[in-house]
């Protein structure tokens, strides 16, 4: 792949995807927007990926989306062809079949902050700031900001991170449930790496049944949540891994999971 904003490594079924756009301090234009896109296209489509890690640099992870072609926006329809654009990309990332991993140092702000919203587990470093800071600039954070945030750590604290647009760090945003996990700078990619490697080696279909089953569940009723929970239970006892994994626990073993 021909990629000029982002790094793509596979090492050992991990995918690891830097942002790679210095001088912009990461910031998310259309040219990071393709290439993202292509990157997604590779990791569904090799089978040899089990997991993703999105990470960025020591000093920003993500500064938000590039204030000079956002600024070149001049009319709603313009403004709606952007927004639908990245929201696109987003809802791919978060749906991927595998699990994705945002590694996270430094300022994760704005578009930044979302891309980490977008990803099933976020692990911060220390240094880590994160924040949606778009209504200073009079807009609003377009890339599920306003939908993501909420269902993770709750409305009422969303909102004050929304309406203020005041940044929290690490500590900080562990505790309110927006980090899984806060390591030291040094160790982030130790435990990214070692993260991925544990839901690598997990049976895969069961776990694109789980994500489905989160997913698509959390937008909707509880009873048609629970018919999405059974209808992914059931289908699982179509697999290889099933039967593997019930066996090997009966006869008190490791299971040998083949994906199938």
């Amino acid at each position: 792949m021909d990629l000029n904003t982002i790094i793509f490594t596979k090492e050992d079924g991990i995918a690891v995807i830097t942002l790679n756009r210095p001088k912009s301090m990461n910031a998310i234009n259309n040219e990071f927007i393709s290439d993202l896109g292509l990157a997604i296209d590779a990791i569904e489509k090799d089978e040899e990926i089990g997991a993703v890690i999105i990470t960025g640099s020591e000093k920003f992870f993500g500064a938000g989306a590039d204030i000079k072609e956002v600024s070149a926006i001049q009319t709603p329809m313009q403004a709606h062809v952007f927004v639908n654009t990245v929201q696109a990309l987003f809802i791919r990332l978060e749906n991927v079949e595998k699990p994705v991993i945002a590694a996270v140092s430094g300022l994760a702000l704005g578009g930044g902050c979302e891309l980490t919203l977008a990803c099933d587990i976020r692990i911060a470093a220390d240094n880590a700031l994160f924040g949606l800071p778009e209504i200073k600039i009079g807009v609003l954070p377009g890339a599920g900001g306003t939908q993501r945030l909420p269902r993770l750590i709750g409305v009422g604290r969303a909102k004050e991170l929304l309406y203020t647009g005041d940044p929290v760090d690490a500590k900080e945003a562990y505790r309110l449930g927006l980090a899984n996990k806060v390591v030291p700078l040094k160790d982030l990619m130790v435990e990214a790496k070692k993260m991925a490697a544990k839901l690598k080696s997990r049976p895969r279909a069961a776990f694109k049944m789980i994500k489905t089953a989160v997913n698509k569940g959390g937008s909707v009723d509880l009873q048609t949540g629970l018919t999405i929970e059974a209808r992914c239970f059931e289908f699982l006892f179509s697999t290889e891994d099933q039967k593997e994994g019930m066996q090997a626990f009966v006869e008190k073993r490791k299971p040998n999971f083949t994906g199938r």
